[in-house]
């Protein structure tokens, strides 16, 4: 049972694992409709008609691909992370409402809201200290700091 008294001594090996798994799974998932072009992006796109937003499909349709293509990279590599996380988060928003409102049931758009739900966390967790934001952006920044007594 010292599993359950465990003080998380792996919690940043665990948030490793998650953002390289799930940036992985969403480079390979978008990198198809990035590699689609202008055809595929519009198609994409047109998802945006739901919200009131008929103009540039094919400008919303690459932007979707990006965000899954590029923001898995991103998530993955722990760089500019919580940007990552939010382009993500909107894009399985956008593909969460076209799921539903097309009659998909749960089971068709559950795994876009289950990625929102992770996303979405994830902005308030950050990337961990495995990650390139934590090398490229630390937080002290070389200051040293001050303790009054």
């Amino acid at each position: 049972m010292a599993i359950l008294r465990s003080s998380y001594k792996l919690r940043q090996t665990g948030l490793l694992l998650l953002r390289v798994g799930i940036g992985t799974m969403f480079i390979l998932h978008g990198w198809p409709k990035l590699a689609g072009g202008p055809e595929q992006w519009q198609m994409i796109g047109q998802s945006m008609g739901m919200f009131g937003i008929g103009f540039a499909p094919t400008f919303w349709g690459f932007m979707a691909a990006f965000a899954e293509g590029v923001g898995g990279l991103l998530l993955a590599l722990g760089f500019f992370f919580r940007p990552a996380c939010f382009l993500l988060l909107i894009t399985m928003l956008v593909a969460t409402t076209h799921h539903a409102m097309a009659g998909d049931g749960f089971g068709g758009y559950s795994h876009a809201l289950e990625a929102a739900i992770l996303f979405f966390s994830l902005l308030f967790i950050g990337p961990g200290k495995y990650s390139l934001d934590s090398k490229v952006f630390p937080k002290d920044k070389g200051r040293t700091r001050k303790y009054f007594a």
